[in-house]
C-alpha cells in the first residue's frame, strides 16, 4: 500500500533548529531545517546579497527567479496595478489565504519572494523602476522583444542607470531574427525546435510531455545559468550585460547529440526511430498487467542480466534489433509493476515502474517542503529546491507575497515619504495591498 499524501514527509522551516547542518560524509544532515548550521546558526544562502527585480509572469521567468530566491537571492516581484501575475488567480486555492496569494501555483513559483505594484505605463512608475533599478543587480522579464524599450525603460536605457546592471529577456524566439514578435507557449516551442517531431512512437502523433520542457529547460533553467554566468563575469569586468534567452533555442539544444548526428551523416531522424526515443527493444517503455514498466537495458551487461532473468538467451544477439519489440511485449504483460520491481531486485537490468505522481512523491518525501504561508488553514505542500548543497542548502520554506505586499516598505526604502507615496498611489503609478479586482487565470 502506498502512502497517501498525509503519510508524505516533509520539511519545515523551524524545525529541529539545533540539529548539526551535515554528516559526516559532507551531506545534509537528515531531518532538521535546512537552513541551520551547527549550534543552530543561521546558514546564509550561496545567493545572499545578489537583488534581482522579477517583471516576469507565469512559469519561465517565475522558475527561475525562484531558483534564485530559494539559494538566497532577494527576489522582488514588480507587478502592475491591476491583476499583477496572473499565476496568482490559478486554481486550486488555499483557504484562509490572501486572495492574491492563495493559489497553489503561484505558491509554487513565488515563495520567499516580495511584491511591489508599479505601473510602468506612467512616467512616475517608471520613475519608481530607474530608482529600484540602480540598486539591483538583475532583472528579469518577459515580454516580447520592444515592449520595455517603447516604455522607456528597456536594456539600453537601464544600463544608463546601472552599467553593472544583469539584464536578462526570456523570449520565445530571441530578441533578433524575423520571428522576435511571435506569440508561442511551451508546445510551440517545441514544435519549431524540432524536440516534439521526435517525440512519440513512430507512426504516430506527437507526444506532449507532462512537464513544459521549453518553458522551464529551454527558458528557466537557461536564464539561471545565464545570470550566473554573467554575474560571475561582472566580478571580473565589473560591467553586466543583457542575457538573451530564446526559450525554441533553449529547447533545442537539448537535441545537441541527435543534431551532431544529422550534420555528420546527413540522415533525418524520424519520430520512434531515435535510439533513446522508442527505436530499441532494450531501452523502451513496455505496458505490464497493472500498468507500464520501462526497460533501460542499453549497456550489454543489463541486456545481458535480463535475458538471463527471463531464461531467454536467444535474445542475447539481438539486444538492437527492433523486431524484438513483438517479442517482449508479451512477456512484459505478464507480471506486475510490483513482480517486475521485484524481479529487477534479483537481477539488476534497469527496470522501473511508470509511476503515478501520488505514487512518485510516496518515494521521495524528501523533495516535499512546507511552507507557513500567512492566514491559510493548513500548511502548503510544495516540491522543494532541487539542487543540494553540502554547506550553503537552499530555503524552500519562506511563504509566498500577496499582490504589492511590499510597496509601501520598497518606496520607503527608496527615499519616498509618506506624502510621495501617497501622491504615487493617487496617480495610479503605484498600488499597495488590496482593492484588487477579481481576478482570472486566463485574464
Amino acid at each position: 500500500m502506498l502512502a497517501g499524501p498525509e503519510d508524505i514527509r516533509i520539511h519545515r522551516r523551524g524545525a529541529a533548529r539545533g540539529a548539526s547542518h551535515e554528516d559526516g560524509a559532507g551531506r545534509p544532515a537528515a531531518g532538521g531545517d535546512r537552513r541551520r548550521g551547527a549550534g543552530g546558526a543561521r546558514v546564509s544562502g550561496p545567493l545572499e546579497g545578489v537583488r534581482v527585480l522579477d517583471l516576469s509572469r507565469l512559469l519561465p521567468g517565475g522558475y527561475c527567479s525562484l531558483l534564485l530566491a530559494d539559494y538566497g537571492a532577494d527576489v522582488l516581484k514588480v507587478e502592475d496595478t491591476a491583476l499583477g501575475d496572473y499565476i496568482r488567480w490559478a486554481p486550486p486555492h488555499h483557504a484562509g489565504a490572501d486572495p492574491s496569494a492563495a493559489s497553489a501555483r503561484f505558491l509554487s513559483l513565488n515563495r520567499g519572494k516580495r511584491s511591489i505594484r508599479l505601473n510602468l505605463k506612467v512616467s512616475d512608475g517608471q520613475e519608481v523602476l530607474i530608482r529600484l533599478v540602480r540598486e539591483h543587480d538583475v532583472l528579469l522579464e518577459s515580454f516580447r522583444p520592444g515592449v520595455l524599450d517603447r516604455l522607456g525603460v528597456g536594456y539600453a536605457q537601464l544600463r544608463e542607470e546601472n552599467p553593472a546592471l544583469v539584464y536578462c529577456a526570456i523570449t520565445g524566439y530571441g530578441q533578433h531574427g524575423p520571428d522576435r514578435g511571435r506569440a508561442g507557449h511551451d508546445m510551440n516551442y517545441l514544435a519549431r525546435g524540432g524536440l516534439l517531431g521526435l517525440t512519440g512512437e513512430r507512426d504516430g502523433p506527437p507526444v506532449l510531455p507532462a512537464g513544459q520542457v521549453a518553458d522551464l529547460g529551454g527558458g528557466a533553467l537557461m536564464a539561471a545559468f545565464g545570470i550566473l554566468a554573467a554575474l560571475h563575469e561582472r566580478e571580473r569586468s565589473g560591467v553586466g550585460q543583457l542575457v538573451d534567452v530564446s526559450m525554441t533555442r533553449g529547447a533545442q539544444s537539448w537535441l545537441a547529440m541527435v543534431a551532431a548526428r544529422f550534420f555528420a551523416d546527413g540522415a533525418v531522424p524520424r519520430r520512434g526511430e531515435l535510439e533513446l526515443a522508442g527505436g530499441l527493444a532494450c531501452y523502451r517503455p513496455y505496458a505490464c498487467a497493472d500498468g507500464w514498466v520501462t526497460l533501460g537495458a542499453l549497456e550489454a551487461k543489463f541486456w545481458r542480466a535480463l535475458c538471463a532473468g527471463l531464461g531467454r538467451e536467444d535474445l542475447l544477439d539481438r539486444q538492437m534489433d527492433p523486431a524484438v519489440v513483438g517479442e517482449l511485449e508479451p512477456v512484459f504483460a505478464a507480471r506486475t509493476r510490483a513482480e517486475w520491481a521485484a524481479f529487477d531486485d534479483a537481477h539488476g537490468c534497469c527496470v522501473e515502474p511508470v509511476l503515478d505522481l501520488d505514487e512518485a512523491l510516496a518515494r521521495s518525501p524528501e523533495a516535499v517542503v512546507e511552507v507557513d504561508q500567512p492566514g491559510a488553514a493548513a500548511p502548503v505542500r510544495l516540491l522543494g529546491p532541487p539542487v543540494v548543497l553540502s554547506r550553503t542548502p537552499a530555503d524552500g520554506t519562506r511563504p509566498g507575497p500577496a499582490l504589492g505586499a511590499d510597496t509601501d516598505a520598497v518606496l520607503a526604502a527608496l527615499g519616498y515619504d509618506a506624502a510621495a507615496v501617497g501622491r504615487l498611489k493617487a496617480a495610479g503609478a503605484v498600488a499597495g495591498p488590496g482593492g484588487v479586482p477579481e481576478g482570472s487565470f486566463l485574464a
